[in-house]
């Protein structure tokens, strides 16, 4: 025996059924429609005037920031960055300074053991002076970026703490790269 709802009239019925026929959207989705209506309106070109159009989004809401988001869009508005983000690039330039200035000490000791003419005593007393002055500069200049990177691990979170550089280790690797003359 099927079930009849007696409570709906049969006007009712007729008036839903005649309403859900009137729905343009009767078959598909509503978010297909809007959908196809976006597409047609990127084919006539109503989109390509609009300003920032082809550049990418400046999206300025660090939800991550919390209390700080005001503090730090004034300072990325001036050119500036957080503490912590300088302190990283400050440890950063550093190292990569005196590294470089290490391998430029190392290549020109070879190029001085490559010379076909023996070396002047005078040649050999300020390359070997140079490297006496180049590794007291190396280790202080490794000290420090150790007692910075102590205070960056003090400031950020555990994820972005950093390793502290073996000073005494690090020396020696330059005493061995590039022995007196």
């Amino acid at each position: 025996m099927d079930f009849i709802d007696w409570r709906k009239s049969p006007e009712k019925v007729t008036l839903q059924e005649t309403q859900g026929s009137a729905n343009k959207y009767h078959g598909r989705r509503y978010r297909d429609y809007i959908e196809e209506q976006i597409r047609e309106a990127e084919e006539r070109g109503a989109f390509a005037n609009l300003p920032g159009y082809g550049k990418p989004l400046q999206l300025e809401d660090n939800v991550y920031a919390g209390d700080r988001a005001m503090g730090y869009n004034l300072l990325k508005s001036n050119g500036f960055a957080p503490p912590e983000v300088e302190l990283i690039k400050e440890i950063r330039t550093e190292r990569e300074r005196i590294d470089e200035k290490i391998a430029q000490l190392v290549r020109r000791r070879t190029l001085l053991r490559s010379r076909r003419l023996p070396l002047f005593s005078s040649t050999k007393r300020m390359f070997n002076h140079t490297i006496e002055q180049t590794a007291k500069e190396y280790e202080a200049t490794l000290h420090e970026l150790n007692r910075k990177i102590l205070t960056l691990n003090l400031i950020v979170p555990t994820a972005m703490h950093q390793q502290l550089l073996d000073v005494e280790q690090l020396v020696q690797q330059f005493r061995s790269a590039c022995p007196h003359l």
